[in-house]
């Protein structure tokens, strides 16, 4: 194979591998689902409504912590608590509706919210204080076949600070409640590869060894 080609091949996945830096969040999600991310309304009504949802959940939380092994799964554990939290502040929050119209769990984001006439989406997050200030990865997301933003909707975020204390209970201390339009992300590529390919019946790695123990 002619060198400069190789060579104009090799530059050119170079290009197309370079981390895409500062993307305008509701331009990828208008890319992915077709709907917009609109501006988020500061009526104080409705913040006021939020706010006694997210201070009744973290009470409700508190009560007896969560238990987990994995800080990183504690925001799962939070999301009952917050549903039922909005619900009981007369929001409808629910599962989002995925494009082929069945309610989807995984993914972003974590909740479907309706207030009268007005939708929302909500992601929950939780962070440590102490990290507050590093480039660990916080906010992600990824394009599916089955996204769950089937809407035109403010995009909000509850992100609620966790300290860990005795037999592994998370309780929560704080919260920030975010609005998402302003958003810049970045994308990172990755190369990946499943396990039938790698170690299954279709996999054409050159085995050198394998043994039972």
């Amino acid at each position: 194979m002619d060198e400069k080609y190789i060579k104009d091949l090799e530059n050119t996945i170079k290009q197309v591998l370079s981390p895409l830096k500062n993307m305008p969040f509701t331009v990828i999600i208008r890319s992915i689902s077709g709907f917009s991310v609109l501006p988020f309304k500061k009526d104080l009504e409705i913040i006021k409504l939020f706010s006694k949802a997210f201070d009744f959940a973290s009470n409700e939380i508190n009560k007896n912590g969560i238990k987990s092994s994995r800080p990183n799964e504690v925001g799962n554990y939070i999301e009952p608590f917050v549903k039922s939290a909005l619900t009981n502040m007369d929001f409808i929050a629910d599962t989002p509706t995925s494009t082929n119209g069945n309610k989807k769990i995984t993914g972003y984001p974590d909740i479907e919210i309706k207030h009268k006439n007005t939708n929302f989406y909500l992601e929950i997050k939780t962070y440590n204080i102490k990290n507050i200030n590093t480039t660990q990865r916080s906010f992600y997301f990824s394009p599916s076949e089955n996204f769950k933003v089937t809407k035109d909707a403010p995009h909000l975020l509850i992100s609620y600070e966790v300290e860990k204390r005795a037999n592994d209970l998370y309780y929560v201390k704080h919260w920030k409640f975010y609005s998402l339009e302003n958003l810049k992300v970045d994308l990172k590529h990755e190369f990946n590869q499943n396990n039938r390919k790698m170690y299954g019946n279709e996999s054409y790695l050159d085995l050198i060894l394998e043994k039972e123990v």
